[in-house]
């Protein structure tokens, strides 16, 4: 049986472009999607502010649109999700998407507008490990994912709930309506079951995971930039999730949503049977640890101890919620963000990947 494939390289900011397109020959991206299907692209965008490491780079998305322009894929559209502390309208204008997407003719489109698409139930042939306790009412996704290739532009960075976040993670808010923060304490088996359910209504899967700056500490958005100058891609999802991991220093399979899927053959998170190919990263290891905010802090007791779970539903599901994500916006935006935040992505601009960022238009 061939192992999965992982393509990992090196990069720096003045070649980036040129090696995603190797990156891109080296996972066999053509290979793996039809070029006649219509294609979704799914940025991550954890937090409408620019933060580095936090979401999609510019050069990232610009490479990947450029590569399947010029390899001539049929329709491309992007689609963004929110959630209830970021805006993705001025995620994509802070993060210089938009004349990304202009420049490509890339249509943009919102799963929480109705004129755009609609939530249509779906029964999973996989056996679902969370989803069918935590909407008991029916499973539902977006009409316009069905039928459709898609390709994850995550990046690589520690997560407070699941350890680390990835091409497996980016599915939570495509696929998952608003009521989506229900399974934050089963998030784990969520990841499992959007991953089994994305290989039933989609064609072709793919990630492209950007580490020029990886994030370190309480991601996805409190983080410590790290400047590591690699990327990779892959069509299997837990592949590429792994070897990320275990770049950050982690076992990969330590982390439940990785060792889950890998026991439902949805892909492979032992490094052991993942073949890489391109640049030799057999020696990363750099010793990221998750660690925690005070947001955090205050409110991952109610989804993960045993006493104070049993108030999930008082809190979470009326609209009690409201305190939870009023403190989580003033607390990341008006405070650690003015505080520690502005004075990162200074640091950053100064870099010679900072110099990268600001000649994209705004």
């Amino acid at each position: 049986m061939a192992k999965s494939k992982v393509a990992a390289l090196f990069t720096s900011p003045e070649k980036v472009n040129q090696d995603y397109f190797r990156l891109f020959e080296l996972a066999g991206l053509k290979q793996e999607l039809d070029q006649k299907i219509p294609t979704i692209i799914k940025p991550n965008i954890s937090w409408h502010y620019f933060f580095p490491g936090a979401n999609t780079t510019p050069w990232q998305m610009e490479s990947v649109l450029d590569y399947l322009r010029q390899n001539h894929f049929a329709e491309i559209s992007a689609v963004e999700n929110n959630t209830v502390v970021t805006d993705p309208f001025k995620g994509e204008r802070l993060n210089k998407f938009t004349p990304i997407f202009n420049r490509f003719g890339v249509k943009v489109l919102y799963n929480f507008r109705k004129s755009d698409m609609e939530w249509i139930p779906f029964q999973p042939k996989a056996k679902m490990l969370a989803l069918n306790s935590i909407f008991p009412e029916g499973i539902q996704v977006p009409d316009f994912f069905v039928g459709k290739n898609i390709i994850h532009l995550p990046t690589v960075k520690c997560h407070v709930y699941t350890g680390t976040t990835g091409a497996m993670k980016n599915a939570f808010g495509g696929l998952l309506p608003t009521k989506r923060h229900y399974t934050h304490s089963v998030i784990h088996e969520t990841l499992v079951d959007l991953l089994a359910i994305q290989k039933e209504i989609h064609p072709g899967l793919f990630a492209v995971m950007d580490g020029t700056i990886a994030g370190n500490g309480p991601g996805p958005r409190t983080m410590c930039p790290m400047y590591k100058n690699v990327i990779l891609a892959s069509a299997d999802q837990v592949a590429i999730d792994a070897v990320a991991a275990k770049m950050m220093g982690f076992d990969p399979m330590d982390f439940k949503y990785i060792r889950l899927a890998t026991e439902a053959g949805l892909g492979m998170g032992d490094p052991a049977e993942i073949e890489i190919v391109g640049d030799d990263i057999s020696r990363q290891n750099w010793g990221f640890k998750v660690g925690s905010n005070w947001a955090v802090a205050f409110v991952k007791p109610f989804w993960f101890n045993s006493w104070l779970s049993r108030f999930q539903k008082i809190f979470f599901h009326t609209p009690l919620v409201y305190f939870f994500v009023f403190g989580s916006f003033i607390f990341h935006d008006f405070i650690w963000y003015p505080t520690r935040g502005k004075s990162r992505v200074k640091k950053f601009l100064a870099t010679a990947w900072g110099k990268k960022w600001l000649t994209y238009s705004s």
